[in-house]
């Protein structure tokens, strides 16, 4: 059970990064200030981060659920 514990802190860290990265944890005022003080390049960044560690826990979500399927 410890590797699938492991894959499945894994699949949480990939989701709360992307999400604080992404902004969903903010409100509206808060997501259009940030919209109007960032550049674009940062806001390029923030996506790539975002959508890289968004496809890391899936991944690892998906690595998780096969190896529950198997135990």
């Amino acid at each position: 059970m410890e590797i699938l514990n492991l894959f499945i802190i894994i699949v949480i860290i990939g989701f709360l990064l992307s999400g604080i990265t992404l902004g969903v944890f903010t409100s509206g005022e808060q997501q259009r200030a940030n919209f109007y003080t960032q550049t674009k390049e940062d806001r390029s960044s923030n996506f790539k981060f975002s959508l890289w560690t968004g496809m890391i826990g899936i991944i690892s979500f998906l690595i998780a659920g096969i190896i529950y399927y198997i135990q």
